[in-house]
């Protein structure tokens, strides 16, 4: 009975420590995957959006890889695999598309969007 015990100790022993072992690598890599957005929006009313393809065609020009292009709402949000790569999109369409055109490195934290917008979206009165 004193031996069953001691295995039955030792098992449960391993078996924690491989759980947690397995919880710590899988919140590890959760965390390192950090997508990044950049998304392009037309300066003013009288400027139509640029083509999604002729943006792939000045990124895939300059060694960029991005994941997708995507038109959403009033412009295209493009994803990236890391923040690095973002970044050097955006110094190439900065050059390469024409002045009217607004592009901004977005953060991929969706809560964080959500709580923002209710925001501003929200009136605000007094009294």
């Amino acid at each position: 009975m004193r031996l069953f015990n001691r295995t039955f100790r030792r098992f449960t022993f391993s078996l924690s420590a491989l759980l947690l072992l397995g919880v710590a690598l899988w919140f590890g890599t959760a965390l390192k995957q950090s997508e990044s957005t950049l998304a392009i929006r037309p300066a003013s009313s009288n400027v139509s959006l640029p083509d999604g393809f002729s943006v792939w065609h000045h990124l895939d020009a300059n060694g960029i890889h991005f994941k997708s292009i995507t038109p959403l709402n009033d412009g295209l949000v493009i994803k990236f695999e890391s923040s690095d790569q973002s970044a050097a999109a955006k110094a190439v369409l900065d050059r390469s598309l024409p002045q009217g055109y607004i592009i901004a490195l977005q953060d991929d934290d969706s809560l964080t969007l959500g709580w923002l917008s209710r925001l501003r979206n929200s009136t605000h009165r007094l009294g």
